[in-house]
């Protein structure tokens, strides 16, 4: 798995994909399908296609079997391996319902588990809490967590989730984001291991850059739609003015560089 030849890597995540039943809009009246489609087409325009994609939870708008379905068949014309993660709009079993057999999806409890790629291991937690919109990781995920990381403790490692540990400023995502307590034993985590290079995020519908615990934290942007820029209060309003994006990130084999990518 390298298409560049060169050793490096190139992973690619989208986010907060919302992807309704075909033909449906989502509540703010936006066509996630056409987003995602935009992010697709660019993505696999890219000079060099990503080895890996990395889809970082809320794959869908309501976690209905028909959108799920319609995620599927969105998905169907990628060239390149995908890995899914669930979000707070997710329903882990009409997820797996419908993509039974894909790589990580397990067929019980929350949707973890790690990948190796040529000296690089990602490790996927699960912070869905269904029924709720903030996240949460219990000790069994990060007991896991612990020894996914300490069998290889030599080789660098991105550990990926949808709710960020850390504040963007922007009270009404803050009080939705990771569970403090959750937070604060999966930083202590981070900053026994230096091999962690990167936590990789989603929820914000804002890319987002911040360093925490010892390692760098970007949070992905959405593939439906973007949310206005806020700081302290306000309501959740999508900026429908903003691109599609995604995040690609370049692993040299020593450092990681995260650029942004607007379809």
């Amino acid at each position: 798995m390298n298409g560049g030849g060169d050793g490096a890597l190139l992973i690619a995540q989208f986010s907060d994909l919302h992807v309704t039943a075909s033909g449906a809009r989502n509540a703010f009246g936006i066509d996630s399908a056409a987003g995602l489609r935009r992010c697709i087409d660019h993505l696999q325009a890219l000079r060099r296609v990503p080895d890996l994609l990395l889809l970082s939870g809320d794959l869908t708008d309501n976690g209905v079997g028909a959108e799920y379905e319609a995620l599927r068949e969105l998905l169907a014309p990628l060239r390149m391996p995908y890995h899914l993660l669930a979000g707070n709009h997710d329903r882990r079993d009409a997820l797996r319902a419908v993509f039974a057999g894909h790589p990580g999806i397990g067929n019980n409890g929350p949707i973890c588990h790690a990948l190796d790629l040529p000296g690089l291991r990602i490790v996927m937690l699960d912070s869905l809490v269904e029924g709720r919109d903030d996240g949460d990781l219990d000790q069994d995920q990060l007991g896991w967590l612990e020894q996914a990381l300490d069998a290889v403790p030599a080789i660098p490692a991105l550990v990926v989730l949808h709710h960020p540990p850390v504040s963007s400023g922007y009270s009404v995502m803050d009080r939705i984001a990771l569970a403090p307590q959750a937070a604060q034993r999966l930083g202590k985590i981070i900053a026994a291991r230096p091999a962690v290079q990167a936590v990789l995020c989603g929820h914000l519908h804002r890319p987002l850059q911040a360093r925490w615990q010892g390692a760098a934290v970007a949070v992905a942007p959405s593939t439906a739609f973007q949310v206005q820029l806020r700081f302290g209060g306000g309501r959740f309003e999508p900026d429908l003015n903003a691109a599609p994006s995604y995040l690609l990130h370049y692993w040299n084999g020593r450092s990681l560089v995260t650029h942004l990518a607007t379809a």
